[in-house]
Formats: C-alpha cells, structure tokens, sequence
C-alpha cells in the first residue's frame, strides 16, 4: 500500500545532514520497543535518510542469516527490512540463544564462540571484551548510516545489572543517543513502571533520556490527555506520543511467546495446518506467510489430539533436536503425528523438525545436549550427525524440478546424508541438493521456504481439489504493513519534536 502524503506529519523542508543516534528502551519486557524501532527505521527512509537498526545483545531463538552467511537476530533483520537495507551483524553484534533454561549459545559477531551458564556469562571477565565488541559494531555502522536506531533490551531499570549492561543504557552513552522510553499502557500501571523506571536511573542516565512513548493504547485518546500531563509533571520529560493498539498491522514478533495464545482449532472450509509446538522452538517466523493466507487455517499446538485434525503437520526448527523429539514420544506427539502421516496427511520437517523426521540422530559430542544419539521418526531415510561449525547462509533454489526461483535461509548444526539413493526436495544455486520427500512426507534445511508462493502453492496442491490458486506475494505484502506502521505511528507520535531532539545542527 502506497502511503499518502497527506497522512503524513510535515517534517522541516531543509533536513539536517546529520542526525544524532536514537534510541528506544522499555519499562520491561515486551512493550513493543522492536515494533517502534522498525516503524521509525521505515519513517526514517520515507524521509530520505538512510537508517539502520542496531541492537547490542538480543536473546532470542528466532534467528537469520545475513548475505555474508553470518547469524543474527531475526528482529533486526525486520528492522533492517523495514530501512530497505541489507541486513548486517553489526546490526546485532550479539546473540544469545537459549538451549536450557540457565544455557545459551552466544553468537558473536555472527559466528557461535559457544554456550554459556547464565552466570558465568554474566559474572565472567570476559564482559569487557564484549563490551569492546559491540561498541565497535555501532561505530562501523554509524560511519554508514544516518540514523541508526537503537534498541534496548527488557527494562532500563534492572538496577542489579547495571556493572554488565551491555545493551541498554551504556550503550546509549556510547553511541551519545537520545533516549525515548517506551510504556505498555495495556498491562497496567503505566505511571509506576514510567517513573519507577526513571527513579532508580543515577543522574547521569536521566539525562539521556528526553522523551516518554505511551504504547499499545486501547480507548478513547482524549480520556488520557490528563495523564499526559501528569507524567510530564511528575518525570519532567515529555510524552512524545500515545500509540493505539492494532491488530489490523502484521509486523513479525521477536518472541514466540504469543503462539501459545493464538487459535488451536482447526476449522471447516480451509486447509488446516498445525505447527507443532516444541519447547525449543526456533525461528517460528517460517509461518507468518502462511497466517495470511486466505486458503490457510494455520495454527499451534502440542496437544496430539489438535494435532491429529490437522491437514498438514509441520515440525519446525529446535534450538535442541534431541531433547524435543524425546518430549514428542512422551507426551504421545510423535504418535499422532505417524498416525496421521499413515492416514495420507502431508508432514513437513523444517531444520531440526527435518532431523527428528529421518531415522537417527547423533550427539556424540553433546553439541545440544546431553543425549548422544535418539532414533527419529523414521519417516525420511537420512541421518544426522551434529559435529562441525555451524552452517549459515543465504540461499536460492528450486524445488521438485520447478523453474520458480525461490529464497530462503540456513541456520543449522549437523550433516544429514540420505540412507538410499533418494531425490533432493530442493537444488540450490550452486547444485547441491537440500531435503528429500518420500510420498506425503517431506523435509528441508531452508528457513523461509514458505515465504516463496510457488512452494505453498506445491504443499497446498493436493488439497485444494478444484479450487483456483490464489495469489499471495508476501513480499509485497510486508512492504505494505511497513508503510501501514509508518503512517499509524506517524499520526500519534510527534515525530516533529523526535526530530528536533535528533538534530545535532
């Protein structure tokens, strides 16, 4: 969707040449600081600068590759979309991926330096070479993009933190940004956690932050007007905007923990596909084409009962294969999901999903966890070793002999070779081969596979009978919610008062 001109804020004729860096941090968790930060970087192109994101540490299993074939952060590589710039680990120099509840692997400028117990890797020493690392990051982008948008990481407040804060507020002084605080007025307490937070801020990190952004507002706007007052009154910094909720602009989520609230159901009338809800779950953004699609009733569950009325079964990716397939036979997932297969309903397996769908899986030197070896589901026949580096990259491919260009990505430990002479489901630019299908059972490696409409249009085929395919470009269609974002942001934020806390002329 085009954006309208006249929906837009007037921002000066004569923009200045330089902006300083701003930032976005939160009262906690889930405010929406990821959403604000893409919606400026597509405001800030719109207005013809040239943004890019920048977050120093993210925790998150929802991951991408870059076009060097490096790791980073799936959030901002929607932010760098929503600047219509290539993504870049300078982005996000940082990465921690949780593997246990007290384990991560920790990403390092876009290569795994291995995993971590949360305390040694906040305790440890080696705190400020990471610090080192980041601040380099932010300054190699800084010399090639103006503005960079920065974003925080949970709250500005975790004053027990404070020694080894690498994302947040000493990142802010680093980059010498302006710093907005971003509330979620849905949750309650909006005041509290607004001046709470400011409060346990020392003197010096009050003064970096210049502006209050009430978020995710449901109501009547005018029945707030007094309430802004009294933050500014009580914190003596201004409100910059309130920001509606909406439902109606589908931006991609950093945490997956909305999953487990969206619909379980499948529903008459549309293709039903169930993701299997796995306690390690990665990269969940592989299905957010398919929650657009009108042919589709996509959703989650780890019930095998939900399961089990699914047309299609998907088994996403795992940050831990083994210990997520052993989960899937105790709690009698696996079952249904072969039940299901034997019924003739389709079963695709993407990255560790296409590992637990082969007939073995090996761990010999506990790269994720303490299993050394599993048999699989047995559906494929391959086999997987986890051994080596990490494999990251970009890809383009074609799939089951069709001449449609598709994309994807890689973000996967082990080697999977076939068992028997078997076709590969995709042949990639450079010729090799990617996943197999046998009959109603197929898997691959390539993240993103079901963004490309020629795929789905293949996965959906055999139950669409003598339906019309319908088109869906979601490319196209995330171009247009970033602009949607853009103009609702646009028209309860004071973007020019942002603008005037950025300039440096």
């Amino acid at each position: 969707m085009d954006q309208k001109e006249s929906d837009r804020k007037e921002i000066p004729e004569e923009k200045p040449k330089r902006l300083s860096p701003l930032m976005f941090v939160g009262t906690g968790s889930d405010v929406g600081k990821s959403v604000i930060t893409a919606a400026f970087c597509r405001i800030f192109k719109q207005d013809g600068f040239s943004p890019a994101p920048f977050k120093a540490q993210n925790m998150a299993l929802n991951s991408y590759a870059t076009p060097e074939g490096l790791e980073i952060g799936r959030a901002q590589a929607v932010q760098a979309e929503a600047a219509g710039i290539p993504c870049h680990t300078d982005m996000n120099p940082l990465l921690l991926k949780p593997s246990a509840d007290t384990i991560c692997q920790v990403v390092l400028n876009g290569k795994s330096i291995g995993n971590k117990h949360a305390i040694d890797y906040f305790t440890s020493n080696n705190k400020e070479k990471l610090r080192t690392e980041v601040c380099a990051a932010f300054d190699r982008l800084q010399a090639r993009y103006n503005p960079i948008v920065l974003e925080g990481a949970g709250s500005i407040s975790e004053i027990n933190l404070r020694e080894v804060d690498l994302v947040n507020l000493s990142m802010a002084k680093h980059a010498e940004a302006s710093v907005i605080l971003v509330a979620d007025i849905d949750r309650g307490g909006v005041f509290a956690s607004v001046y709470g937070s400011i409060l346990l801020l020392k003197e010096d990190e009050r003064k970096l932050v210049k502006g209050i952004l009430i978020n995710k507002f449901r109501g009547d706007l005018r029945l707030f007007e007094r309430g802004v007052k009294m933050l500014e009154d009580l914190c003596g910094i201004p409100v910059v905007g309130v920001v509606p909720y909406f439902k109606d602009i589908h931006i991609e989520e950093e945490d997956s923990v909305m999953l487990h609230s969206k619909n379980r159901f499948s529903q008459s009338g549309k293709i039903n596909m169930v993701v299997v809800l796995l306690q390690h779950m990665s990269n969940f953004t592989d299905f957010n084409a398919l929650e657009h699609d009108e042919r589709v009733h996509l959703y989650y569950s780890n019930q095998p009962s939900e399961i089990a009325e699914a047309d299609i079964i998907i088994v996403p990716g795992t940050k831990n294969t083994l210990e997520d397939l052993q989960v899937l036979r105790h709690d009698g997932i696996a079952q249904a999901i072969l039940q299901a297969h034997a019924k003739g309903k389709t079963v695709l397996g993407i990255c560790g999903g296409y590992q637990m769908l082969g007939k073995e899986l090996h761990d010999p030197n506990h790269i994720e966890s303490n299993l050394t070896q599993i048999p699989g589901l047995g559906l494929l026949p391959i086999k997987t070793l986890l051994e080596g580096e990490k494999i990251t990259r970009q890809v383009t491919f074609r799939f089951s002999g069709d001449e449609n260009e598709c994309k994807g990505y890689e973000i996967h430990n082990g080697r999977t070779d076939y068992l028997r002479e078997i076709e590969g489901l995709n042949e990639l630019s450079d010729g090799t081969l990617d996943g197999c299908q046998v009959a109603n059972c197929m898997g691959t490696y390539l993240h993103g596979i079901l963004d490309n409409k020629a795929f789905v249009d293949h996965l959906l085929q055999p139950y669409l009978a003598d339906k019309k395919l319908q088109t869906f470009d979601y490319f196209k269609f995330k171009e247009e919610q970033f602009n949607k974002l853009a103009d609702h942001v646009r028209k309860f934020v004071d973007v020019d008062l942002i603008y005037k806390i950025i300039s440096r002329d």
